[in-house]
């Protein structure tokens, strides 16, 4: 018998930082920005909507996709980001759909749906503390924690898995995961007992990884906009710069293996803006370690008290996300001057 443990999980934040002087550079040009456009309900009935689909199946009921980003699990996100409240990602592999995130409003999927009240699924619905899959290769059990269960549970509906992230200030489902038995193990989102052969995905080279981290960064960015636009926060801009702080601090954690907003060779969230030449009344970061991507992490940040009020700060305007392996940072600011907005 063999044991798979998954890494602790971290979080670190809130930092605020004001300069004692006004910089006199101008803050950089804006590169990217959501914007709210008006988009039909997505119709979907159930989890058999998401799994299993050829592209084909997928474009005819959902469209082309904004962009098709990268993953450290074999298939690719379809990410359709054009709303906020439309917001979905479907994974591919080999020519069909193995995976999905819903994080939007409007996109549902019988019997959940994104605002949920959490005690209502549970008035019709057990979740297991103990799953077990079975696959030709061996046999995977997964042990929940109590955390686990109360704040990212998982259910088996209709043959493919089913997690939900719960946020547990509100009591309410914040995104839904959908993933089929091989998916679901490769993911390993919880610690796992198996016997027989580990499925694992296949390993990236460094061109691969560099595209994984920059599309965790991008959904990063998407899904913290989604979250402000539920909570009535106005939406981010994507700030360049302020994303090569946040990888850079990202990489350095990863190449030298601590977890801190101080950076022993860079300093401090201030310190790091400012030698980049960032102009900002105000800034923040937060900082997540070994979650299995970008949503995972967004998920953890909502969940603490510290990062969520500075996901959902309604004073800053600007977000840079940079991504090293399994470490995430987010940096939050409001530059000194918007006029090039």
């Amino acid at each position: 018998m063999k044991w798979f443990f998954l890494f602790f999980l971290l979080l670190i934040g809130l930092f605020y930082f004001l300069p004692n002087q006004i910089p006199t550079s101008s803050p950089p040009q804006l590169v990217k920005e959501q914007k709210m456009v008006k988009m039909k309900v997505m119709d979907t009935t159930g989890i058999k909507s998401f799994i299993g689909k050829t592209e084909e199946e997928v474009m005819k009921r959902f469209g082309q996709p904004t962009r098709i980003d990268d993953s450290s699990y074999d298939y690719k996100w379809w990410v359709y980001n054009k709303t906020p409240n439309t917001y979905l990602q479907i994974g591919m592999l080999n020519g069909r759909s193995v995976t999905a995130f819903i994080g939007g409003e409007q996109v549902g999927v019988s019997p959940f749906r994104i605002g949920q009240p959490i005690q209502e699924l549970y008035r019709l619905i057990s979740f297991p503390a103990t799953i077990e899959v079975v696959l030709p290769a061996g046999t995977y059990r997964f042990e929940l924690s109590e955390q686990d269960v109360s704040m990212q549970p998982v259910i088996k509906m209709d043959g493919v898995y089913v997690q939900l992230y719960v946020d547990h200030f509100t009591g309410t489902i914040t995104g839904i995961r959908i993933m089929d038995a091989e998916t679901f193990v490769k993911l390993r989102p919880y610690e796992l007992m198996y016997r027989g052969l580990l499925l694992s995905a296949q390993p990236l080279t460094l061109e691969q990884q560099k595209k994984v981290e920059e599309a965790n960064a991008n959904q990063i960015f998407d899904m913290t906009n989604v979250i402000r636009t539920r909570y009535h926060v106005p939406l981010l801009y994507w700030h360049k710069k302020a994303a090569e702080v946040a990888y850079a601090h990202s990489k350095e954690m990863s190449d030298l293996h601590y977890f801190s907003h101080v950076s022993p060779q860079h300093g401090d969230l201030k310190a790091r803006l400012l030698s980049a030449h960032i102009p900002f009344q105000i800034a923040g970061e937060n900082i997540a370690a070994q979650y299995v991507d970008g949503i995972a992490a967004v998920a953890g940040w909502l969940n603490s008290k510290s990062h969520r009020d500075t996901l959902l700060n309604k004073e800053f305007t600007h977000l840079g996300v940079g991504v090293a392996s399994l470490y995430y940072t987010q940096d939050f600011l409001k530059p000194w001057q918007l006029s090039d907005k």
